[in-house]
């Protein structure tokens, strides 16, 4: 089992992504403008055409050492999937689903002590194509991978060990700020 430490930018939040290897989660780059948005609207330089990484898994394999109190929450929009922001410095940490029902928690690569251990990218998300559209590749790791760690932690229960939600409510453990719809980014 590897356990990877992973913090914001000034280190007030610190936690542990455990069983941290390629074949625990899905290593992803986005290209979404959403995704793209995020950064920026945290302070992070604007990815451009590189995409953003992410590491999706189960929020059970994320566990918080100090600066939980710290977690902020927003969304580009009532139904948009949960931005994790640190609070002390904006940083970008985590998205998730809206509901703890689907256990999803993807972590930002670069906010990872060693972001080797969870392997290569597998998959992209929202590629532009030459003819304008956006497609992904690798559609297999990218769904197949959260719909089967999903599944599995829906049946041994462990989707109720969630740092974002709490469980009796379905409430995210810190207010949403909602925030306008992202504008398309233009790379």
């Amino acid at each position: 089992m590897t356990d990877l430490p992973f913090s914001c930018r000034c280190g007030q939040v610190k936690g542990t992504l455990h069983d941290a290897r390629p074949n625990t989660g899905t290593h992803v780059r986005c290209f979404c403008s959403s995704c793209r948005a995020a950064m920026i609207h945290t302070g992070d330089p604007d990815p451009g055409d590189q995409g953003v990484t992410l590491f999706q898994t189960t929020p059970d394999k994320i566990s918080f050492q100090q600066g939980q109190d710290r977690l902020a929450v927003f969304s580009f929009g009532p139904k948009n999937i949960l931005r994790w922001q640190a609070s002390c410095c904006n940083a970008a940490l985590f998205t998730t689903l809206r509901s703890p029902k689907i256990p999803l928690a993807a972590l930002i690569t670069q906010r990872m002590a060693d972001a080797t251990a969870i392997g290569p990218v597998k998959a992209q998300a929202f590629v532009l194509e030459p003819d304008s559209t956006r497609q992904h590749q690798g559609r297999m790791a990218l769904f197949g991978g959260v719909l089967r760690r999903g599944l599995i932690a829906r049946l041994t229960g462990r989707w109720k060990n969630t740092p974002f939600f709490d469980i009796k409510t379905r409430m995210p453990t810190a207010p949403v700020a909602v925030l306008p719809q992202e504008k398309p980014a233009q790379t």
